[in-house]
């Protein structure tokens, strides 16, 4: 079997990004929001401007698994405006792919980044129905807070906000 290869993304990798989470979203979220909340946020997140701009922001990484020659997964972790804290601000892998570790070495990946960068904590915001909630759970994570973030057009994340001593 071959291994999952992490490597930084660039500019040009803005395209299996957006295919990943255009994979991804639908899988993870169609229980949880309505298909125009899920179409929304997409396009609000996921836009080419918005990932570019994220990405030419110094204390943004986004990182992407590879699996034989094919991206399969993306993760973007950042500086937060809390000291020595970074935040995993995505993290996904295909469908197909889940539960063979990407997800795991995509993680690892964001948390030796965060280290590598002064941090001592890795916060991140997870909807309080999306199974990736026992994921993080089972690898460290702890619920920080609860919060409701208003997105526009009426539309909410209902979060947990989870933290990570590292």
């Amino acid at each position: 079997m071959a291994t999952v290869q992490i490597v930084k993304a660039s500019n040009e990798d803005i395209i299996a990004i957006q295919k990943i989470a255009a994979a991804t979203w639908p899988v993870t979220y169609n229980a949880i929001l309505s298909a125009k909340q899920l179409s929304y946020m997409l396009n609000k997140m996921y836009n080419t401007e918005v990932i570019a701009s994220q990405m030419n922001t110094t204390g943004n990484q986004f990182f992407l698994a590879v699996l034989d020659g094919q991206p399969i997964g993306f993760c973007h972790v950042a500086v937060s405006e809390q000291s020595h804290t970074y935040k995993l601000h995505k993290l996904y892998v295909l469908p197909t792919i889940q539960k063979t570790g990407a997800g795991i070495t995509l993680m690892q990946t964001a948390e030796d980044f965060a280290r590598e960068h002064g941090a001592t904590n890795l916060i991140l915001n997870v909807n309080r129905h999306n199974n990736a909630f026992g994921f993080y759970k089972k690898h460290g994570f702890e619920i920080l807070r609860s919060e409701d973030v208003d997105i526009g057009r009426n539309f909410f994340m209902n979060d947990y906000v989870l933290i990570k001593s590292l």
